[in-house]
């Protein structure tokens, strides 16, 4: 199983990165590695996450990096990262892609 990251998560990813680099470059860097740290476990297991409940979608799941919410797509033999959503933000109505 491979893990792919979408466009979306990537620049998400990218600007959350940017937003606490400002204040602080090494937590910046430290909190960007654990997110894609915690997506590397989907490679051999990628029901490790669970169901994300507002979509109610099986192939949609979801990982927690704290405070992050790591949303993927199960997609045949791969996995995508489709966003990188802070937990104190409302996910979108329409499920990412």
């Amino acid at each position: 199983m491979s893990v792919e990251w979408s466009e979306g998560a990537t620049r998400q990813i990218q600007a959350e990165h940017s937003w606490i680099a400002r204040t602080s470059p090494a937590r910046a860097d430290a909190l960007a590695e654990r997110i894609i740290e915690r997506t590397v476990s989907l490679e051999t297991n990628p029901r490790l996450g669970a169901e994300v409940p507002e979509y109610g979608d099986d192939e949609l799941r979801e990982l927690f990096e704290h405070p992050y919410r790591i949303l993927y797509r199960l997609d045949g033999e791969n996995v995508q990262i489709v966003a990188i959503i802070h937990a104190s933000r409302r996910l979108p109505t329409n499920p990412p892609r």
